[in-house]
């Protein structure tokens, strides 16, 4: 009778034991639980600088929405760009950068670096995907505006410093490993505790019925005394009913640590893809390897940025307007026309640059400076689309116009990588992988335009008969039949240092450059005049000369070069001519 009170404490402890058990599984789950998010902030003593970078290792530290807030006074540019952009605009200007977490996730870690004390503004620069001006506080939540790595730059206007009191809300990672398993455990302890009673009751009625299994007397067995150990022993001496409740708590026991064991090993494995985040990365780098230098988006903006300017200029014929957004060829091509349409009215204005209606983008993986793409449009004033190569010097500056070239008629634009993409660069005089490289490629085309007999006319397809190349070769020739008496020398030069050559789909290449055409006149005999027209006198400063003049245009010009082993010829894709100067011998 004394082992049943035994055994019901041993099975209320048992139930007790689990509830608790459960409880604490339960608690890990609801008002145990971790936050959902963790706030870090910047330190109150961070040195301030004219500059503040947001890591993209910050940003991608932790999977899912991250939400930054910003306290600066006055008013500030958080920019969005590439993180090798980021840093080539820093450069060499003081700034603090924002590189991760502290261990307890409370404070963001800080690097500072020294530097020159200011820098121009970031506000309006064509390297930034997107930008967010702000005053006061600000706060949003980071969405990446594209696949890959990104970085923020945070700035006043350069001189002043840039806002540090930054804080940033992650998704928390601390998870709850334990909880299932405490409660699945407190469930098995509690029913081994109330299945208790009934397991011992059982095996001690087993026990008494197998006392009568015992020799009876008379018989002749003798029954040697065997060695107990002292466990044993005391096992007896507490009676039949107690010994099944121990090894029963025993076998719980043994379950519990059966789970515990196996949440170790889960929570282990849970932790191990953090362990190696340098694989990741690596990946990471690796895929960003062949980005292309801006988004289509960035692309869209950088055209209607230029099209406004260069509509302004032409309808002001006023060059220095042109200045932000115009420069080398185009430059100088415009700017003369405006001299030229200040004088005499009836000249043709430049054709209009356009934005809308982009028929195709080339976007260069070139990282450094300087960099280039090529856009196809076609808008308002648009006989025919016209090829627009834009350049980028350096980080900070923004993308010129170098160049126009309207496509020839009857030819198609070639076909590039998609934007997403992008394209290869390759230098003017590589000829790895094509059948000629960019300078030699200009070079017989200057050829063709010079020598109507030239021996590279089938490297050229369609020779004399393409459109540009006939008409300039008419032009030279009307001219000596028109011009009796005098001798003239036609010329067409590359200028190599504003040759850009891009890699098409098809393993060829889409040459774009400039040509100096020049032709000199020379009376044939002594009284002999040359006349002028209108537009050359504008720059020679008068219409007759005895002694000789010289007229300069600068060309502009777009040339495919098929791949390496290929049988086609080239292509003239796109060229035009505009007259930059005059002058009398």
């Amino acid at each position: 009778m004394i082992g049943d009170p035994v055994r019901l404490k041993t099975a209320a402890l048992l139930v007790l034991l689990g509830l608790l058990t459960m409880l604490a599984g339960i608690g890990q789950l609801t008002f145990w639980a971790p936050a959902e998010t963790v706030t870090a902030s910047v330190p109150g003593d961070t040195k301030a600088s004219p500059l503040t970078v947001i890591d993209q290792k910050l940003i991608d530290l932790h999977d899912g929405p991250v939400k930054i807030k910003i306290q600066g006074e006055g008013n500030y540019t958080i920019a969005t760009g590439r993180p090798d952009d980021v840093d080539a605009w820093v450069g060499k200007t003081a700034h603090t950068t924002l590189t991760g977490v502290s261990a307890d996730q409370k404070s963001l870690e800080v690097a500072s670096a020294d530097g020159e004390a200011t820098a121009p503004s970031p506000a309006g620069s064509d390297l930034w995907v997107s930008t967010e001006d702000a005053s006061g506080d600000f706060e949003y939540t980071w969405n990446p505006p594209a696949d890959g790595e990104w970085s923020l730059l945070v700035a006043a206007d350069g001189t002043k410093p840039a806002p540090t009191a930054i804080s940033m809300t992650f998704p928390n990672k601390a998870t709850t490993p334990w909880a299932v398993p405490l409660i699945v455990l407190g469930i098995i302890i509690i029913l081994v505790g109330a299945a208790l009673p009934f397991i011992a009751k059982a095996l001690g009625s087993r026990r008494k019925d197998g006392e009568g299994d015992g020799p009876h007397d008379g018989d002749a067995t003798t029954t040697l005394p065997v060695q107990s150990p002292a466990g044993d022993e005391g096992r007896r001496r507490t009676g039949g009913a107690e010994g099944p409740a121990l090894r029963v708590t025993a076998v719980a026991a043994a379950l519990a640590a059966v789970m515990v064991g196996g949440t170790a090993v889960a929570a282990q494995a849970t932790s191990s893809p953090d362990a190696s985040p340098s694989a990741s990365s690596s990946a990471a780098a690796g895929d960003d390897a062949g980005t292309p230098v801006m988004l289509e988006s960035q692309l869209q903006r950088i055209l209607e940025q230029v099209a406004s300017t260069v509509d302004a200029a032409d309808a002001a014929k006023d060059a220095a307007k042109l200045a932000p957004r115009v420069d080398k060829m185009e430059l100088q091509i415009r700017t003369q026309n405006y001299k030229i349409r200040s004088t005499v009215s009836a000249y043709e204005p430049r054709m209009p640059v356009r934005a809308t209606k982009l028929q195709s983008s080339v976007i260069s993986t070139k990282k450094d400076w300087p960099r280039t793409v090529y856009a196809l449009t076609q808008g308002e004033g648009n006989v025919v689309p016209q090829v627009l190569t834009l350049v980028q010097l350096s980080p900070r500056e923004n993308y010129k116009l170098w160049g126009t070239a309207p496509l020839q008629p009857g030819t198609n634009f070639p076909s590039f990588p998609v934007p997403r993409k992008g394209t290869t660069p390759v230098a003017a005089s590589d000829k790895d992988g094509l059948a000629y490289s960019g300078n030699q490629a200009l070079e017989i085309l200057s050829e063709m335009l010079t020598n109507p007999e030239s021996p590279n006319r089938s490297k050229l397809a369609d020779g004399q008969s393409s459109p540009y190349i006939a008409g300039a070769l008419a032009y030279q020739a009307d001219t000596v039949k028109n011009g009796t008496s005098a001798n003239f020398k036609f010329t067409h030069t590359p200028v190599t240092n504003q040759t850009v050559v891009l890699k098409t789909a098809d393993g060829g290449a889409l040459v774009v450059g400039r040509l100096d055409f020049s032709f000199e006149g020379t009376p044939k005999a002594a009284g002999d005049k040359l006349i002028l027209e209108d537009d050359s006198a504008v720059f020679a400063g008068g219409k007759e000369t005895t002694t000789g003049m010289v007229l300069n245009f600068a060309e502009s010009v777009a040339v495919y070069i098929p791949p390496a082993g290929s049988s086609d010829p080239m292509k003239l894709v796109a060229a035009t001519r505009g007259l930059v100067g005059a002058s009398f011998k």
